[in-house]
Formats: structure tokens, sequence, C-alpha cells
């Protein structure tokens, strides 16, 4: 039998992850910067940051341990449940226009502020010669390759690489085959499959709890190479996108608000430590797990979770999109090439549709606008600029996604009817819990919940 679920007025535990996390942060920073200090030459300062970046590198490598049978699970779950295609095209129509409209609106943030605040203007260090190369692969960024590397060769192989998009599209069909058998050996591997969920997350619980460690390799590796000068040389461009992100921020929750009511000022409260952990790791996939823990916390079914999270963080990276345009622009500004309204607007369509392919790809933002700068006469050189504080600035575009993601599965979950309070989500978690053991109809558990009954009642 499973423990009780934690008392709903009480503060939940995970807040202390939250706490030392901040403190993993801080401290990375005054451990790099005297470590910066204290190393005699630039290789010596590259050699100590790789014993730090070998912290972050478990912890991640931790985490892709369990983001891929977690999404499997979750979604199959969830489909089986539906059994319904008409039900999953319905919701990934929904969830598609929002990311749509929310990648468009995030996008024009970026041109809007980087034409406000000009931040490529006298920027202040030696330009990169336009011939120059930026480093990055940009070969496979076409149509073609995309759609091939949509469907999967090999399942186990997609499973392998954390390949999260080509993992959505095996579950989908695995997940829908899976809901139209109603066999009792169908319903045996849909219960088993529904059982692995709560096993992956209580793994998900052991491996957060390194999840400092992890904030502390991060930052104390880019600081002990770095140092904080770069800080400074930048912070003019840095502070002109942080507005934009803080822009960006109000508008999804007040997109959120038009939706959800005040219950979107609840989400986002709840997701403050999703949120700190992507920051903190420039990782938006370190805090899937978490994110997924939240919001069932809130209320959104877990069918819905496991369907919209993930085709979210394959097609819904709105950090990422506000950064691409804000980026292209500074390189526009800093060479001195202007660009009229009407070739910025043709870059966001073009970027709009770039973007969509990107999921999984090394520094995705940045090979995306060195692919996109020729189009329009601006030199690929340009991304050197930003290269050294590129990291800094993932960190607010990570936490830009976790937040835009969440948002955007709360949203469709309202629209779907697939969204309570916390009692409810409650009640929703122990409804499975008793069907999958067979104790009782899932009705009558449901039932029992909602009126305050023991579950051996």
């Amino acid at each position: 039998m499973p423990p009780a679920p934690p008392a709903l007025g009480k503060k939940p535990k995970m807040n202390r992850l939250t706490q030392w996390i901040l403190i993993a942060l801080v401290v990375g920073i005054v451990v790099g910067y005297a470590c910066h200090l204290w190393a005699g030459s630039v290789a010596q300062a590259k050699e100590i940051a790789g014993y730090f970046a070998l912290l972050t590198e478990l912890f991640m490598r931790m985490i892709k341990m369990i983001i891929a049978p977690l999404i499997f699970a979750t979604l199959v779950a969830g489909l089986a449940s539906m059994g319904d295609g008409r039900a999953v095209g319905r919701i990934g129509g929904k969830a598609v226009g929002w990311f749509m409209m929310a990648s468009f609106i995030s996008l024009l943030l970026g041109l809007l502020f980087a034409n406000l605040l000009q931040p490529g203007a006298n920027v202040g260090v030696p330009l990169p010669d336009v011939h120059a190369s930026s480093g990055l692969s940009t070969g496979s960024l076409n149509l073609h390759d995309f759609l091939l590397h949509v469907v999967p060769r090999n399942f186990i192989e997609a499973m392998a690489n954390n390949e999260i998009l080509q993992i959505l599209v095996f579950a989908v069909f695995f997940g829908l085959a899976l809901g139209h058998l109603r066999d009792k050996t169908s319903l045996v591997l849909a219960q088993s499959i529904e059982g692995l969920v709560p096993v992956m997350l209580r793994v998900t619980n052991y491996v957060m709890r390194f999840a400092p460690l992890g904030v502390f390799g991060a930052v104390a590796n880019i600081i002990t190479t770095e140092g904080l000068g770069i800080l400074l040389v930048y912070g003019r461009f840095m502070l002109c996108f942080a507005i934009a992100l803080v822009a960006l921020w109000i508008v999804l929750i007040g997109a959120g608000f038009m939706v959800l009511g005040r219950d979107v000022f609840r989400l986002v409260r709840a997701v403050r430590e999703p949120m700190l952990l992507g920051f903190s790791t420039a990782s938006s996939e370190a805090a899937y797990p978490l994110v997924m823990e939240k919001l069932e916390a809130f209320g959104v079914r877990k069918r819905l979770i496991g369907f919209v999270l993930p085709l979210g963080y394959s097609f819904n990276l709105d950090g990422s999109m506000i950064y691409t345009t804000f980026v292209a622009l500074f390189i526009s500004q800093a060479y001195d090439i202007p660009l009229s309204l009407q070739q910025q607007f043709l870059m966001l369509l073009v970027l709009m549709v770039s973007s969509k392919g990107i999921a999984g790809v090394p520094r995705a933002s940045l090979v995306v606008v060195a692919a996109v700068l020729p189009m329009f006469g601006l030199p690929e050189a340009g991304i050197l600029l930003i290269l050294g504080i590129d990291h800094f600035l993932d960190m607010g575009r990570s936490a830009t996604n976790v937040l835009g993601n969440t948002i955007a599965t709360a949203v469709v979950a309202k629209w779907e009817r697939g969204l309570g309070g916390p009692d409810e989500a409650l009640a929703d978690g122990l409804e499975d819990e008793v069907a999958a053991e067979g104790l009782a109809p899932a009705g009558a558990a449901a039932s029992a919940v909602a009126h305050g009954e023991s579950r051996a009642a």
C-alpha cells in the first residue's frame, strides 16, 4: 500500500530543494571566482573548470536517464486511457495552436525590444572578421532532414539518444493502439505501463537530491573560465535581454490569466523550483521531471501532462524564440547593417519555421540564428560576439522555456476540462492507484476520495 499523501495545507518538503539550489548558486559563484583569480593561466583555469563540469555532467546524465522512460510511460498511459484518436487530435490541435501563438509573440517581442533598446549600438568590443566561421553546424537545418528526424528508425535508438520528438511519435502510435485493444493481455500491459509512472517519479525524487551539486558545478565551471569581468563587458546587452525576457514573462502570464484567471499566479508560484533549476543549470530539460510533479500537484490530469508537456518541449521554446530575433538584430546593429521592417518581419517568419526542428540540437538557438543570418546579408561571424556569454543568456532562456510550457500545459488542460484544484488532483491520483491495484472500480475510488473516506472503506 503506498504511503498516504501529505496534507494539502502543509508546506511541501521540496521547498528545501529551492534553498539548497540557491545556496549552491551563490557558493558556485564564490568558488568559481576564487579559482579564476588563483589560476595562473587560461589552460589551468580550464583544467580546474573541467572538474566542476564533471558534477554537472553527472547530474545531467541522471536526468537524461529518467526522461525517456518517464515521457514514454506517462504519454502511453494517458493515450491508452483516452482510447480515442479524435480526442488526441483535438488536444494536439489546441496545444499546437497555443505553441504557434506563443512562438510568434516571443519572436515579435525580440524584434520590438532589440529595436527599442538598441543593444548592438556602440557595442564596445572588437568585431570579429565578417569572414570568420562561427564553428556551428547548420548544414542539417532544413525541412527535409527535420521530417526524416521526426520518425524514429529504431525505438531503442530513440530512447538511448533521448530524442524526445521521436519517443513522442512512437508513444502516440503505441498508446492509441493499446487504447483500442480491450483484451485481458492489453489491459495488463496498460496497467503495467501506468504502474511505471510512480516508480519513475520516485526515481526522479532521488535524482533531484543531486540538483544542488549540478547547479554548483555549472556555475563554478563558467565563472572559473570566464570570470566576472565578462559580465561587465556585456552588461548592457545582458540587461537589455533580461528586460525583454521579463516583458515576455508578463505577456505569457497575462495570456494564461485570460484562460486560468487568478489560478495562473498559483501556477507560477508552484513552478518556482523548476524554473530555478532550469535557470541554474541552463537546461530546461533538467527541470522536466519536476515540472511534471508540480503540474500534477496544481491539478492538471496526468494524461494531459504526459501528452502536452513533451510536445511543448519540442515545439514551444519561448525563451529560445525571443533570443533568436533579439540576437539577429543585435548583430545587425553591431555591424551597422540596417534591416527594414519588411526584412525584420520576413526574418521573424523564417525563424518561426526553422526553429521548429531544433529540439535536441546543441546550442540550438545559436544554430538557428547562424543559419538565418546569411539570408539577410548579416555575417555569421557575429555569433562569435556572444559565444562567451551564451551560457549566462541560456540560463534566462531555459527558465522562460519552463514557464512557457507550464502555462501552455495548464491552459490546454483548462480547455479540455482536465484541470481541477489540488483536491481534484489528489482524487485523480488515488483513483488511478486504486484502479491499478484492482481494489475497487475507478469511479468508486473517486467517490470515496471526494467524500473524504479512507481507502480501506
